[in-house]
């Protein structure tokens, strides 16, 4: 049988990686092995060679692997550690590599951890997907012709988005195709950090200044790119009675809506603001707490949709089509705080100031204590005026709190979804007008246990990144459509 696979692994003399290397080494389709670390093993097993490589996802580490595959096909394993293959995955690979003409083919996965095995089901990489954290699994089995036209495309150094601005390039050209089987299994030898927020880590600040590079390259080599020119915003295009309305959507939070309002009624403002929430259908006491505020202030607006279809984006457009509403519609989650009396006043203050027609703060996490937890501030500094919103379609949140310009919100609605839904408004928002950005802490995020998107499994996570990453494809296209125009 032919041999048309060159494989590609970082080691670390620490891991265990000769099961790996004999599995591969007893492949039919595999030629050749390369082992890539910065150190060279101290043994280095038959059929393998070693290749230099101070970090595997750099460009250099990419380019090494371009140079030196002369195979078919490039099998590129992104983690340190073992890996077992299922039974015939590479002809597997290689059949589905060939059917279907793509450049970069993956698969779902087994985790074993343990010596317990769960399954990580993966999904489809639509045009949109520009996330740097895109999970295809560590398995990634390129076309090598694909992988080495991609490669060519390079027009920047990285020492960290090598591996990310690869995957960009060959899919400007070759498609990115799932296999949804499970044909590989990664042995985890200890518990893997939370990783919710880490994107927005400061100590990977370095990381995320690269990522953006190579993900505004792509943008405008595909004609997705938007030059910093805005629209005007036009503040007095309706009359309001209210400057700002709060707004919170909630259902079945008796255990937090209660400091989730008080930290509103302490707002300090020189204008006229209302508190609107949308109770949908709460059962657990909450409609009662509710009742018991607006009896005691006249700051509150009660509503319960006629409704029962309404997601948190359903719940959100209740409240930003009533009347009752503020010209600035301001995020408060049900859960949640805001950080001291003055948020509001400078939440508007920042819509004149740097006439946006959207305005997000930051946050901190804490939990129902109100201690930090980690990574705590989360600011979202990548943000610039420039070219934030060509980095938007690339990181995962915009940021808390958010607020909207009412008239924008009523034109635009918010999508009847309960997650992904404020990222949504953000892209399309910031198609066309600025985003204003304040820096200092407005916002206090609870974790507890019973937020919606605590021990989210991994089914419910897949559902989450794909109606994201479905967002982003239409956000893409409109603007390919815009820059056309």
């Amino acid at each position: 049988m032919e041999k048309i696979i060159s494989c590609f692994l970082p080691v670390k003399e620490s891991e265990d990686f000769a099961t790996t290397v004999n599995q591969l080494k007893n492949a039919e389709l595999v030629k050749k092995i390369f082992l890539m670390s910065a150190v060279k093993p101290n043994a280095i097993p038959e059929n393998c060679e070693w290749l230099e490589c101070e970090n595997f996802y750099s460009t250099a580490a990419v380019q090494s692997i371009g140079k030196n595959a002369d195979t078919q096909y490039t099998l590129i394993y992104t983690k340190p550690s073992p890996f077992e293959l299922g039974a015939y995955a590479l002809e597997r690979f290689a059949n589905i590599a060939n059917d279907t003409d793509a450049g970069l083919v993956y698969s779902d996965y087994y985790e074993k951890k343990n010596g317990e095995l769960s399954a990580n089901p993966v999904i489809d990489c639509q045009f949109g997907s520009l996330r740097d954290d895109f999970d295809f699994g560590s398995l990634l089995f390129y076309k090598t012709d694909a992988l080495k036209a991609g490669i060519a495309k390079f027009s920047q150094e990285f020492n960290f988005a090598g591996v990310y601005d690869l995957r960009l390039k060959v899919s400007q050209t070759h498609k990115l195709f799932r296999i949804p089987e499970f044909l590989y299994t990664e042995i985890v030898s200890q518990q893997t950090d939370d990783t919710h927020f880490a994107y927005v880590d400061p100590k990977n600040r370095e990381v995320q200044i690269e990522m953006e590079k190579a993900c505004t390259q792509h943008l405008k080599e595909t004609g997705g790119y938007l030059e910093p020119n805005f629209d005007e915003i036009n503040f007095d295009e309706s009359e309001f009675e209210y400057e700002a309305s709060v707004v919170i959507p909630v259902r079945n939070r008796a255990r937090t809506i209660e400091d989730a309002v008080k930290s509103v009624i302490k707002q300090k403002t020189n204008f006229k603001f209302n508190l609107i929430i949308v109770d949908n259908h709460s059962t657990d006491g909450t409609t009662e707490i509710i009742e018991k505020y607006a009896a005691e202030s006249n700051l509150i607006v009660h509503i319960i949709p006629e409704r029962n279809d309404l997601g948190i984006g359903g719940c959100w457009t209740a409240a930003v089509m009533d009347s009752r509403c503020g010209r600035f519609a301001v995020q408060l989650d049900s859960d949640d705080l805001y950080a001291d009396e003055n948020t509001l006043q400078k939440v508007v203050d920042a819509f004149y100031q740097q006439q946006c027609a959207m305005v997000v703060g930051t946050y901190e996490i804490v939990n129902m204590d109100l201690e930090t937890l980690p990574p705590g501030i989360i600011d979202h500094k990548e943000w610039t005026p420039d070219n934030g919103r060509n980095n938007a379609l690339r990181i995962n949140g915009l940021g808390a709190p958010r607020a909207f310009y009412t008239p924008m919100l009523r034109k635009i609605k918010v999508p009847n979804v309960s997650y992904g839904e404020d990222y949504a408004v953000g892209l399309a928002i910031s198609r066309n007008y600025q985003i204003g950005r304040i820096y200092d802490v407005l916002y206090l995020c609870r974790r507890w246990d019973g937020n919606s998107d605590a021990g989210i499994d991994i089914n419910k996570k897949n559902a989450y990144n794909t109606y994201k990453d479905r967002i982003r494809t239409i956000e893409l296209t409109a603007r390919i459509i815009k820059n056309k125009k």
